[in-house]
C-alpha cells in the first residue's frame, strides 16, 4: 500500500529488510500471532532510504546451518526474498504470509505533524479489526525531539501509544539500544509505556541490539498472553530473550 507513484525499492529502507533483525523480528510476531489466531496489524513507519548497503547484515542467510533452526519456513521465505537483488523484499513476505492473518500499513510516515496525524489515523482505521499492533520506528519511543521536527519519524510517540491501547489495542513496539546501561533503561522505558498504558501487562523480547516491548491489553484474549509465554521459551538467549517485566494495575477512580 505505498503511495501512488512512489517506488519502494528507491524510497524506504528495504536495504534493511529480511536482515538478521528481521529474522527475530518475524520469528516473534509468528509467534505472537498463534498460527493466525491472534491477528497482527503491522506499522512498519516507513522512512526514505538513507543510501547505505546491506553490508553483513544478510550473510546469515548464508549459514543455515547456524541460523535457519530458530525458524525453518521463516529462514526459508527470507532467503527467497533476498535471492535477487531487484527484487521487492518486503512485498515479497509479506505475500508469502509469514505472519498468517496479518495485515500491513506501509505508507511513508512524514515528520511533519499533520501529516503524520493523518497517517496515525488511517493507521488506526486499517488496524480496526485486529489484536495486536506491532509499531516499527527506526529507533524507538520518542525522546527529546519533539513531534514535528526533522527525523521525527524515526520516533513512536507515547500519545500515540496511549492512542491505540485506549482503543483496546494490545501493542510491540521495536526499540533500539542506546549506548547506555541497559538494564536502567529497559526499567525508565517500561515504567514510561505503563503510564501511557494504565493497566497493561509488559513483556520484553530482547536480541542483541534491540528491545521488543509488548503490552498486553487486560481486554484482550488470554491467547495472547500464553503466545507471549510461549514465545518466552521458545528460543535460547542468543535469538530472542523474552521476560514477562510486570502487571500494572489500572489508576483507582
Amino acid at each position: 500500500m505505498l503511495p501512488a507513484g512512489i517506488d519502494s525499492e528507491g524510497v524506504v529502507k528495504h536495504q534493511y529488510v529480511g536482515d538478521i533483525s528481521d529474522y527475530r523480528k518475524y520469528a516473534l510476531l509468528r509467534m505472537l500471532s498463534a498460527g493466525g489466531t491472534n491477528r497482527i496489524g503491522v506499522c512498519w513507519m516507513l522512512t526514505p532510504s538513507d543510501g547505505s548497503s546491506d553490508g553483513s547484515k544478510l550473510t546469515y542467510l548464508q549459514q543455515p546451518e547456524r541460523h535457519r533452526h530458530f525458524d525453518t519456513e521463516l529462514f526459508d521465505i527470507l532467503a527467497h526474498a533476498a535471492a535477487k537483488p531487484d527484487r521487492r523484499r518486503l512485498q515479497t513476505i509479506e505475500d508469502s504470509g509469514a505472519v498468517r492473518g496479518a495485515r500491513y500499513y506501509n505508507e511513508l510516515l512524514p515528520d511533519e505533524w499533520s501529516g503524520r496525524s493523518a497517517f496515525m489515523e488511517q493507521c488506526a482505521a486499517e488496524f480496526d479489526a485486529t489484536d495486536l499492533v506491532f509499531f516499527d520506528p527506526d529507533n524507538g519511543l520518542e525522546v527529546s525531539l519533539p513531534k514535528g521536527r526533522k527525523n521525527s519519524s524515526k520516533y513512536l510517540y507515547f500519545d500515540e501509544v496511549a492512542a491505540f491501547y485506549e482503543a483496546g489495542k494490545s501493542l510491540l513496539i521495536y526499540q533500539h539500544f542506546p549506548r547506555i546501561e541497559r538494564a536502567t533503561f529497559m526499567a525508565s522505558r517500561s515504567e514510561q509505556l505503563r503510564h501511557a498504558a494504565p493497566g497493561c501487562a509488559v513483556w520484553a523480547f530482547t536480541t542483541a541490539h534491540v528491545v521488543f516491548f509488548l503490552l498486553v491489553h487486560p481486554d484482550s484474549a488470554a491467547r495472547l498472553a500464553v503466545a507471549a509465554m510461549e514465545a518466552c521459551g521458545r528460543w535460547d538467549a542468543g535469538f530472542i530473550r523474552g521476560e514477562y517485566l510486570s502487571h500494572n494495575s489500572p489508576p483507582v477512580k
